[in-house]
């Protein structure tokens, strides 16, 4: 097995293995230095406390082939419009937990029913610039999803083969100026598609939780 690909059953034996079986507790380091290159940046510019948020990490087991479930926000969007991201975003102060986030983010932002979701493991919280901590949920997802996009935040959702993404000779490193710095960052390009940031960061960590030796 490679780990360019990164077959459903391997994917799952790791997973079950390797990942949290509960998401980090609020006195854990706040990020994985591993997964953002930008980290010591981020921690210079954050002021206050991190907004706790939580995002799905949907793989998907097909019959040919295993994918990761990604969004396209929409453009209109004032924050990080037109990126490439997880279903997910801020836990609310109702929510019961990360993963209970992460579903309804998933239901209101793309449809995802939860009873298609079979939740694995957690990777450690990211902190991202804008001053969020994110709690990635590994989960699979039934081939037999059926969406509904909610055109008020995501202009289109689809599928990147697992093995792509598990393949450190796609994790590239970019960077560009942001409130006066420079911002060194993961981007892993996908045809004519641009993930990059806090999704890249986390692809990352996913990467090296799980795969690499």
């Amino acid at each position: 097995m490679t780990v360019a690909s990164a077959p459903a059953d391997d994917f799952i034996e790791r997973a079950r293995r390797l990942l949290r079986p509960e998401p980090p507790g609020p006195h854990e380091p706040r990020s994985d230095p591993k997964g953002d290159p930008a980290l010591d940046e981020v921690r210079l510019l954050m002021n206050g406390e991190a907004k706790a948020a939580a995002v799905l990490v949907p793989v998907v087991t097909h019959a040919e082939e295993t994918t990761v479930l990604l969004t396209e926000r929409a453009a209109g969007l004032r924050a990080h419009s037109g990126q490439i991201a997880f279903p997910g975003g801020r836990v609310d102060a109702d929510d019961p937990s990360p993963l209970a986030a992460a579903l309804r983010e998933a239901e209101e932002e793309i449809g995802l029913d939860a009873a298609h979701v079979r939740p694995l493991g957690y990777l450690d919280a990211y902190l991202s610039s804008t001053g969020y901590l994110v709690t990635p949920v590994v989960a699979l997802v039934a081939p037999t999803l059926s969406l509904r996009l909610n055109r008020d935040e995501v202009n289109d959702a689809f599928e990147v083969p697992l093995g792509f993404l598990m393949d450190p000779t796609k994790h590239e490193i970019h960077s560009r100026e942001w409130n006066g710095r420079q911002r060194r960052y993961y981007a892993i390009p996908f045809g004519e598609r641009y993930i990059w940031g806090v999704t890249a960061g986390i692809i990352r960590n996913l990467y090296e939780r799980l795969y690499r030796t």
